[in-house]
């Protein structure tokens, strides 16, 4: 696995024989070991969804060469069955490849890139989901976000779905209301709106100016690394969901803003892993919100929330045709009961 765009290295080696790139700063021998600086890794976490990750990954490099940037490319395979590491190999043969012999989840698999990419001493770490596409100028748009903001410590883009389409990828942090508008009709103008968690559309806008958010969308993140270090990354306790909303708290509560980047265009098909287990995922979803809700509102609101769920994952269980679909409301009903106090 080669390396890409670095601004210098030096190989690992007894004599610690270096090789010099365009960018060359200066140099530091530390004991033969390899001594990295870049500005950006990229990680990508990817399950099934090949030809996605192959989209990604081009827009990666594209995006890499054409700004400027000194990057590397991580890929943590979470036990793909359709050949993702073979293509992977075959086709970016500079990508860093980091294959699991089973799926760990979401968020330890990013952990476990960004630990691998640290030995490279990047300035940002750039989180991808696989089922994107970087457009030109954006993650140069995300860097120049953070680096006019020296308080700012986590950025996200503006995403859209292929076709298109405006995709919600700015959150405030969820509470009572939100769980409201997933388990109960709610009136159709409400759901674009503060209520729901929602930041209105006309910041998005490509012209504005970054806007600050609670959280981004888990979909591309870009953070700093000294305060992922600081910070310890995402929580791996969270299988899967809710992780980049534990993280942005954490990094809040830390003094860090967070950005949202109208620029910083990126496609985002969404839920290309998730839907192959849609009866598994909706109890993943469901059992990390009981446990972010847990931690970050404390045990009244959390118990409160517990009896939303309860009633609401009940009536969806009464409804449903589906028997899988049936049997996941009904273990979501039992897992916010047990985790959060309800009865």
């Amino acid at each position: 696995m080669g390396v890409l765009n670095t601004e210098y290295y030096l190989l690992k080696t007894e004599l610690a024989i270096p090789k010099i790139l365009p960018g060359f700063v200066g140099w530091g021998v530390g004991a033969g070991y390899t001594i990295c600086m870049i500005d950006v890794a990229v990680v990508i976490v990817s399950w099934n969804v090949r030809d996605y990750l192959v989209k990604c990954l081009r827009s990666v490099y594209a995006e890499l060469g054409r700004n400027g940037l000194s990057g590397e490319a991580f890929v943590v395979d979470n036990a793909s069955t359709d050949g993702t590491a073979e293509l992977v190999t075959h086709l970016f043969p500079n990508v860093h490849l980091i294959q699991n012999e089973d799926n760990p989840g979401f968020a330890k698999a990013n952990n476990q890139g960004m630990k691998a990419a640290a030995e490279f001493e990047p300035r940002y770490y750039f989180l991808l989901n696989p089922d994107t596409v970087v457009h030109p100028g954006a993650l140069q748009a995300l860097v120049q976000c953070l680096e006019e903001r020296p308080d700012a410590g986590m950025a996200g883009a503006r995403l859209m779905y292929g076709d298109g389409r405006f995709q919600h990828s700015a959150f405030y942090f969820p509470g009572l209301m939100q769980l409201a508008f997933d388990l109960f009709p709610m009136p159709g103008r409400l759901y674009d709106s503060r209520w729901n968690g929602r930041y209105p559309k006309s910041l998005y806008h490509r012209n504005k100016e970054p806007f600050r958010i609670d959280h981004p969308l888990g979909a591309t993140m870009l953070v700093r690394a000294d305060v992922a270090e600081a910070t310890d990354g995402f929580d791996e306790s969270f299988r899967m969901y809710c992780e980049e909303i534990d993280w942005s708290w954490r990094v809040k509560a830390a003094g860090w803003k967070i950005y949202a980047v109208p620029r910083a265009e990126i496609i985002h098909y969404g839920g290309e892993s998730t839907r192959q287990v849609p009866a598994q995922s909706i109890i993943d979803l469901w059992s990390s919100r009981a446990r972010l809700y847990r931690q970050i509102h404390g045990r009244f609101r959390a118990s409160l929330a517990a009896k939303m769920v309860t009633v609401g994952m009940k009536k969806k269980a009464a409804r449903a045709k589906d028997p899988e679909m049936k049997r996941a409301y009904e273990e979501i009903s039992r897992i916010w009961q047990s985790t959060n106090g309800s009865k």
